[in-house]
């Protein structure tokens, strides 16, 4: 089966010292990279994305004085700052499709972006034939469940890698789970992805 992996904003703005940090966004980027080492050979596919925002604008709202956390937030990721670089513990060498998102408007899923060839991720998995994609990265209760569920619409078999993801709440991130699990996601950990793929 042709399998891709699809790595969610592993940047320094979600990462212990960033502006949206998420707990654990550090491990994710290690763990992320050791997985990587062992792992790219499964995959035809890996994609990375980075929210990139325009800077001296609100983003279509996206960023706001007093946000809500919810709909509107503060600055982060912005183009060309290092908050919107990917994190230094993230080893993007396997990467083959680096995705932009969030260019001018709000953007969650990584389906809303564009690969550097200015093709879409949807174009990118059906070009190479892929009918199943493990989904990691950060964080858990907002982009993860967004791209997760958007793969889900577009027909893709989805399995998330509990211990390569971070939310921002324990409880927002359980319900994420759930519901990306209801939508069709396998939860599984990485050992028992890799143990699959040698099967």
């Amino acid at each position: 089966m042709t399998r891709a992996l699809l790595i969610v904003d592993v940047q320094n703005d979600f990462t212990e010292r960033g502006a949206l940090a998420v707990a654990g966004g550090d491990a994710v980027a290690s763990a992320v990279s050791s997985y990587l080492a062992a792992h790219s050979a499964e995959y035809d596919v890996i994609a990375a994305s980075r929210d990139w925002h325009d800077p001296d604008s609100d983003n279509g709202g996206h960023f706001a004085d007093e946000p809500d956390f919810v709909d509107t937030w503060p600055q982060h990721c912005v183009a060309g700052t290092s908050g919107a670089e990917y994190d230094e513990l993230f080893v993007t060498d396997a990467v083959t499709h680096h995705v932009r998102k969030g260019q001018g408007k709000p953007a969650y899923s990584m389906f809303e972006g564009v690969a550097d060839d200015g093709a879409n991720v949807a174009a990118v998995l059906s070009g190479r034939g892929v009918l199943s994609a493990d989904v990691v990265g950060l964080a858990t209760d907002h982009c993860v469940r967004a791209t997760v569920l958007d793969a889900i619409a577009h027909g893709v078999r989805v399995r998330v890698l509990t211990d390569l993801i971070a939310g921002v709440g324990v409880e927002s991130s359980e319900t994420a789970l759930a519901e990306m699990a209801h939508a069709g996601a396998e939860l599984i950990d990485s050992d028992q992805a890799a143990e699959d793929a040698r099967a």
